[in-house]
This record gives C-alpha cells, sequence and structure tokens, in this order.
C-alpha cells in the first residue's frame, strides 16, 4: 500500500493514507513522496470526498474509514484494482509469481529491461537497490513489471492479488503451500496459480521451473506458450526444459554459470547473487527478457547485464563487519528460503562456523505446518539461534515447537538453541561468534531491534582492551 501510494504521488496525484502506525523505513518513505499520513482510522478522514478510496486487505469489513467510503457511495477499489485500472490496463503485465523468490526476480526482471533500454515500469513489495524507489511507471508502451502477490485483495475482493494483473508474460518460480491463515490446504493454494496461469492470453508466455511437479502441474493449464527453465541436477519430470542453467563453483564473491539455451552453450554468466536458488532466479529472468522480444535481446548483453545488480535490501543483505564478524540479513521464513539461503551463504563463506538466527514470525512460520521441514532446514550451519513464536494468538496445539527443532538439531551435531526472548537470542549469538563466523538472522519482521543492538555489541567486543 505504501508502495501504490509513492507511485499516485510521483504522478502528481494528492495521496493521503492511514494507518495505526507508520514505522520506517515506509513511514519515512511516505514523507518524502509527499504523502499525508494520519494515524488511526476515522471517518472524517474520507469526509472532503476523495475521488478514490484503495482499501488495503488488513482492514476488516467494520474499519471505520472503509465503512464510510462504502456506504457514502465513494469510489473504493483495492490495491489490486487500482493497479489494474490505472497503470495495467493499456500496457503487458510481466508479473513474476511464485512462493519463493518474487521480490528478487522481479526487480532483477526490471533491472534487466531497463538496462537493454526497454523502459519498464516496476512495482514490488521490497526495497531495490539499483532503483531510487520500488516503483516506477516507466514508458507508456513499455512492459509494467510487477511482484505477483497471491495473498488475498481486501474484504471485498477475496481473490488473490495478481488475478487482476493483466498477466501476458509471467514467471513461475515455484509453488508450495504456504499463508494458512487464507490457504488451508494445499489445493485451495494451487487454485491461486491455476487462476494466474488461466489468465495469461494465448499470445501470451509463462516462463517456468520446471524443478518443481506443481509448476509443471499448473503449467499444463496454460493457453499461451510454456517454457521451461531448470538448473542442472534438478528432476524436471518429462518436461522440455529450454534454459538450462549450469552452476560453476563460486569465485571471488559472485556466482558463474554457464547457461545453455536449447541444448546449446550461450557462455558464461556470472551472477552476482549468492546460491543455486538465485541462479535460477537469474536463469528465469534472462529468459523471460529473450522469450518476449522476439529476438531483438542477445543473452550476451543481459548475461553482461546482470553482473552489475545490486539486489534487494533484506535479501542476503550484507549488514555489517563486526569485530571480524560479517552478519546478514534476509527476510527468509519459509523452511525453503531457510535452507535455500543458508546454502547459498555457506558457499560463500566457507570458512568459519555459519550462525543461523531465526525468529518465526509469519502466519505460515508461526504454526507447526512445517514442523518437521524447519528441522532439516538448518543443516548448513553450524549454530542456531531459534527465537520465540512472533505471534502470540497462536493455539497451543497449532504453534511452532522451536525448542523440538532445536532438539533435532542437536541430534544432528548442531548447536542449537531457543532462548526465551530476544535479548537473551542477542546474548547467545554474541557468545557463539568467533573472528571469521558469518551471521545470517532471519525475520520478516524488525526482531525486536535486534540488527543494530548485536551489531554494536560485537564491534564493542573487539575493541575492547585484552
Amino acid at each position: 500500500m505504501g508502495t501504490l501510494a509513492g507511485l499516485l504521488a510521483s504522478q502528481g496525484h494528492r495521496v493521503t493514507g492511514s494507518d495505526v502506525a507508520f514505522y520506517p523505513p515506509m513511514g519515512e518513505a511516505l514523507q518524502r513522496y509527499g504523502v499525508e499520513t494520519r494515524t488511526g482510522f476515522d471517518a472524517e478522514h474520507v469526509a472532503d470526498g476523495p475521488d478514490l478510496v484503495v482499501v488495503g486487505n488488513v482492514c476488516r469489513k467494520d474499519n471505520p474509514e472503509a465503512r464510510a467510503a462504502i456506504d457514502g457511495g465513494l469510489r473504493v477499489t483495492s490495491m489490486a484494482g487500482a493497479l489494474e485500472t490505472m497503470y495495467l490496463s493499456e500496457r503487458r503485465g510481466f508479473v513474476v509469481a511464485g512462493t519463493h523468490g518474487k521480490s528478487t526476480t522481479t526487480t532483477l526482471l526490471a533491472y534487466l529491461l531497463d538496462r537493454v533500454g526497454k523502459d519498464p515500469g516496476l512495482f514490488v513489495g521490497a526495497i531495490p537497490r539499483d532503483f531510487p524507489e520500488s516503483f516506477r511507471v516507466g514508458g507508456d508502451t513499455s512492459p509494467f513489471v510487477i511482484e505477483g502477490d497471491e495473498y488475498d485483495s481486501a474484504f471485498f475482493e477475496k481473490s488473490p492479488k495478481f488475478w487482476r494483473y493483466k498477466p501476458w508474460a509471467t514467471i513461475l518460480t515455484s509453488i508450495e503451500h504456504d499463508h494458512i491463515d487464507i490457504y488451508p490446504d494445499e489445493a485451495s493454494y494451487l487454485s491461486a496459480y491455476q487462476g494466474l496461469i488461466e489468465r495469461i492470453p494465448e499470445d501470451g508466455v509463462l516462463v517456468a521451473w520446471a524443478g518443481d511437479a506443481r509448476v509443471r502441474e499448473v503449467a499444463s493449464r496454460a493457453r499461451c506458450r510454456v517454457v521451461f527453465y531448470a538448473v542442472q541436477g534438478d528432476e524436471t519430470g518429462e518436461s522440455e526444459v529450454t534454459w538450462v542453467a549450469a552452476p560453476i563453483a563460486s569465485q571471488g564473491g559472485a556466482q558463474p554459470f554457464e547457461l545453455f539455451v536449447g541444448g546449446t552453450s550461450a557462455g558464461t554468466v556470472l551472477s552476482p547473487m549468492m546460491g543455486t536458488h538465485n541462479v535460477r532466479n537469474a536463469t528465469a529472468a534472462i529468459a523471460l527478457c529473450c522469450e518476449t522480444s522476439n529476438g531483438t535481446l542477445p543473452v550476451t548483453d543481459l548475461s553482461q547485464a546482470l553482473r552489475g545488480f545490486r539486489g534487494l535490501k533484506r535479501r542476503q543483505e550484507l549488514l555489517a563487519e563486526a569485530g571480524g564478524v560479517l552478519v546478514y540479513d534476509d527476510f527468509a521464513h519459509h523452511p525453503t528460503a531457510v535452507r535455500e539461503t543458508l546454502a547459498g551463504v555457506k558457499a560463500r563463506h566457507p570458512e568459519g562456523k555459519l550462525i543461523a538466527v531465526f525468529e518465526p514470525r509469519s502466519a505460515t512460520a508461526s504454526r507447526n505446518l512445517h514442523q518437521a521441514a524447519y528441522g532439516e532446514a538448518f543443516y548448513s550451519a553450524e549454530a542456531v539461534v531459534l527465537a520465540p513464536v512472533g505471534r502470540k494468538n497462536i493455539a497451543d496445539g497449532e504453534r511452532l515447537d522451536v525448542d523440538a527443532i532445536a532438539s533435532v538439531l542437536r541430534g544432528h551435531g548442531i548447536d542449537a538453541v531457543a532462548p526465551l526472548d530476544v535479548p537473551a537470542v542477542e546474548t547467545a549469538i554474541v557468545q557463539r561468534a568467533e573472528r571469521g563466523d558469518v551471521i545470517v538472522i532471519m525475520s520478516n519482521g524488525d526482531f525486536g531491534g535486534l540488527y543494530d543492538r548485536l551489531i554494536a555489541r560485537l564491534a564493542l567486543r573487539s575493541s575492547a582492551p585484552c
């Protein structure tokens, strides 16, 4: 919603917005965009009759502002509806969807298109490091690259956001049951993606990861042309894979891979991103650029552009080196994302201990839906510190058992603990971290302000007299 507010304000619209609070970084960003923020919800906030009221999906049907707007006959829409009518009605939507890798692949796709002169629009739910903001309008006839969020749109529109994104070209990175608060079972989750794929027109294109059986199943419903990609070694079933990446040993902090198109080598690509999962993301973005360009975008140009990509904040972001310890921040919260993130960091930093710090906060991570999978997700780490579950309203029988995960990990020889609170988490990290080690902090929240305090303690410890 904040990103949409910024996008609208950048076009000269007067934009106001209400929320219970405006925390950084978005609160500060809204001020920079010129958005008028109003703390709390009050019917008076829409008394001046705005031309459009956009209702976010966290608002309930009794929200006083939403209720006043609807009952007062104002024009009301969801965030997805606003994007559809104002930015996607006359432009081709390049939608990046999937349980994992959406934000990175969305930003990378827009970055590559921008670097080769296509002037794309962009809308992504993360903070890019290569664009001034998380949004850009782009050229009137250029593709609009948008992160395909499967979450529902609004209390009056209980359908996935990405159903309204007018997909003409789509990347589908993965499908793994998530967002259990609105998708109670895998079938309901799959149906969201089936609806997206069915909305791609016949003259469009779907670039899909062949290494995921659910992706292959959903892709079989497409009316459009389907192009599969994979990394060498992926189990791809009987699908015909056009784009294949063969990773090469990490070199100098970069991840090289050889790229094959239709069985023919297109040369060696050097990616600045860690991990096999990011090799897949890079392959998908390059593939979509080429598959939608009618041969006008050479792989070599895109590969060269990839080298300069700086990624996103909170996606394998190096926060600091404090006391000889590298501290990374990552948004990973699903067990698959945790596993891939840690494997990627370990491959880049094989020396020293890898200390994984995890805070389960999302609706899915807070529940025991993936209890067993979390027990295996941390195997790349030598030490694991598990914070308490971040949501207090989870029933005991549904709550993720972090103590049980720590016990499983200790059984595999990993130094794993589950402290009772965030201060104890911080102390446990400091006790384990030594010069040359790497810490990866994974949370989709602010982790109770852990980051700055931890870095300060590590730095202070290194400067203390012997």
